[in-house]
């Protein structure tokens, strides 16, 4: 692991990921492995937020008690899969802002399409932690990260379920501040730009289209 890429081997997180992967597993038992995953993912990206205190009355005494810093946490979900996550994340930080950015992949170019993009103001000023199950080619979430950079965002975090070998060396190579958390690097992408082993096409997997 590196600076960059953390990858999450907690062993509630790779189990949950293996019954992910199976293809007998149920959209409804898919979305709800999703969620859980995504708590879990969830503490390992937020485990740096700055930290200041504020004086809070407990039953017995005063004290100076720590909370987080600064403006709201900004979420992006990357459409349509991010939502997966995004619920997920939202159960721990119900405060956080969100955003959404919607790219699709041309299947024959596998370049991404913009097609939606709306995020929270003030974006320098908050820790932005974009969220997309699949980094795979690596285009489209790179290209998330640009449109969330020119927006004024400066504190990036990349949160995924699953990176293959190649969409991390070019987020790596497009954007080497942006550290990327995952709960598994797998083997390679395949001559349609999908992860191997992976899990399917997550969005279909969790919403139930084909």
């Amino acid at each position: 692991m590196s600076d960059h890429l953390t990858i999450v081997n907690h062993p509630l997180v790779q189990h949950k990921l293996t019954l992910m992967r199976e293809k007998s597993t149920s959209t409804a038992v898919f979305r709800q492995l999703l969620r859980e995953i995504s708590h879990l993912l969830a503490y390992e990206v937020t485990r740096d937020l700055p930290m200041t205190t504020t004086n809070i009355d407990t039953p017995l005494v005063e004290m100076d008690a720590p909370t987080l810093k600064g403006k709201k946490l900004a979420l992006i979900s990357i459409l349509r899969a991010g939502n997966g996550l995004l619920d997920g994340v939202m159960d721990l930080i119900p405060s956080a802002r969100v955003g959404f950015v919607g790219l699709y992949r041309d299947e024959e170019t596998l370049k991404p399409v913009q097609y939606y993009y709306k995020v929270p103001g003030e974006m320098g000023s908050r820790v932005v932690i974009a969220v997309d199950p699949m980094l795979a080619t690596g285009n489209s979430s790179a290209a998330a990260i640009d449109l969330l950079k020119e927006s004024g965002a400066t504190d990036i975090r990349f949160l995924c379920l699953l990176a293959s070998p190649e969409g991390v060396a070019l987020m790596k190579e497009r954007h080497p501040d942006v550290p990327i958390i995952t709960a598994a690097l797998d083997e390679r992408l395949n001559e349609l730009g999908y992860i191997l082993p992976g899990l399917g096409d997550a969005g279909d997997r969790m919403f139930g289209t084909k």
